[in-house]
């Protein structure tokens, strides 16, 4: 089943891509282990294979119970394809553990403990699921070593949608930092701005201001001037005999006051 076909979450596809990837390391630890003359080496690089095997049996029960936690967030054609994927895992790692058995039993090797898939485990065994390596053909291991290649591929494939999928990302993002950059550039030459006018308008209330003030003494001191006058007038008027007071020029002074005399005729 291709990768590419299956839908799932963040944490199961971690959990798949190391599947994958201790997959293709068994295949190319067993490729090299016919290459290997000295036994110790390959009773090491047995182990190693081994180990590599008991972590994929973690793995795959760990994806199984992912699985089992989202099956009700899942609609039913994708937990298919997820179990198919899964049965599709056991039977490959069954076919390494097959491949493992025969070559221990070929090459007498009997100091390591065999590699069981533990009790417990639902899942159909080597024997139910594939032929054993030592059964296979020549042209079913070269299909098999073209599977291997083509989920290589993919996974590269994979890579590179998420190096391109990156790349697009860090553009969309550069160029919205470019644009939000140039927006506070101009954002703080509008402040510039502002502030500008309003130390301008500052200073104009305060010229404003002295202005009025000066405005208010000037018609204070001529209110003053005003009372003045008219009360040297009034004074003038009353008391018009006052010598402590000048005339006013232009204002002529009172006139003396007429006395009538009355011509009585004698009789």
């Amino acid at each position: 089943m291709a990768t590419t076909e299956l839908q799932m979450s963040p944490q199961l596809e971690q959990i798949h891509g190391e599947i994958r990837d201790n997959f293709r390391a068994l295949s190319n630890g067993f490729q090299r282990l016919d290459k290997i003359k000295d036994s110790n080496r390959q009773s090491k690089q047995l182990e190693e294979l081994t180990a590599k095997m008991r972590e994929c049996k973690r793995l795959i029960k760990e994806f199984d119970r992912e699985i089992k936690d989202e099956e009700s967030r899942n609609p039913p054609e994708v937990n298919k394809q997820l179990n198919d994927e899964k049965q599709s895992m056991i039977k490959e790692l069954n076919s390494y553990v097959a491949f493992r058995k025969t070559y221990m039993n070929t090459h007498g090797n009997k100091k390591i403990e065999l590699f069981d898939m533990g009790a417990g485990v639902s899942d159909p065994t080597a024997d139910d699921n594939v032929k054993v390596a030592s059964s296979m053909s020549n042209q079913e291991l070269v299909d098999h070593g073209m599977k291997t290649m083509d989920e290589t591929d993919q996974a590269i494939e994979r890579t590179k949608k998420v190096v391109e999928q990156t790349v697009e990302v860090g553009t969309q993002t550069a160029v919205t930092l470019k644009g939000q950059t140039e927006q506070m550039g101009r954002i703080v030459n509008e402040l510039d701005t502002i502030q500008f006018s309003i130390k301008k308008a500052s200073q104009l209330v305060k010229e404003i201001g002295r202005q009025v003030a000066t405005d208010k003494c000037i018609m204070l001191f001529l209110f003053l001037i005003v009372c003045g006058v008219i009360a040297i007038i009034v004074v003038k008027i009353v008391n018009p005999n006052n010598k402590d007071i000048r005339d006013i020029p232009g204002l002529a002074p009172p006139a003396p006051s007429r006395r009538l005399l009355y011509l009585r005729d004698l009789q």
